[in-house]
């Protein structure tokens, strides 16, 4: 099922990516997609490319080149320790872990929403038997509400 009101390419992952890898003249883009066989976690010092396809922590990833930012929950910084503790490394890690489990496990669909505000991330929303991902990190105490939620790792 798709849901498009503009142009659309597709990829190993239908998802809305244009020449420049983004989708900032689309409104909304919603796919139907399997699982991956074994979506990784990306490498430290992974170069981005054209096919980079891997999960850089519990809210980001990339999808066939496309950076990824799940919207509405955050998750704890591994890679930038921005509370300087190792419980929130701890987490981040936890959270990093239990979004690959759930992508490489389920059947999921990926709605897209233009650019973030940083203008290099794809805003997107992963949704598995209808219920968003980021719910799923939530209730599991793996991740917070954005921006309003409790940045509780940070105590």
């Amino acid at each position: 099922m798709m849901r498009i009101q503009r142009r659309v390419c597709s990829s190993f992952i239908v998802i809305c990516l244009l020449a420049a890898g983004k989708c900032s003249d689309a409104s909304t883009t919603e796919s139907n997609v399997v699982p991956a066989a074994n979506l990784p976690i990306c490498g430290q010092n992974q170069r981005n490319t054209s096919d980079k396809t891997c999960i850089v922590d519990g809210d980001t990833l990339w999808l066939n080149g496309v950076n990824i930012r799940l919207k509405d929950f955050d998750t704890p910084e591994s890679r930038t320790n921005i509370c300087g503790s190792f419980f929130e490394i701890d987490l981040a890690r936890a959270a990093t872990d239990r979004l690959q489990e759930l992508l490489n496990g389920n059947a999921w669909t990926i709605e897209t929403f233009g650019i973030d505000g940083t203008g290099k991330r794809q805003l997107a929303t992963i949704l598995i038997d209808g219920g968003d991902i980021g719910d799923i990190l939530i209730t599991e105490k793996l991740a917070r509400r954005w921006p309003d939620g409790d940045e509780f790792w940070c105590r």
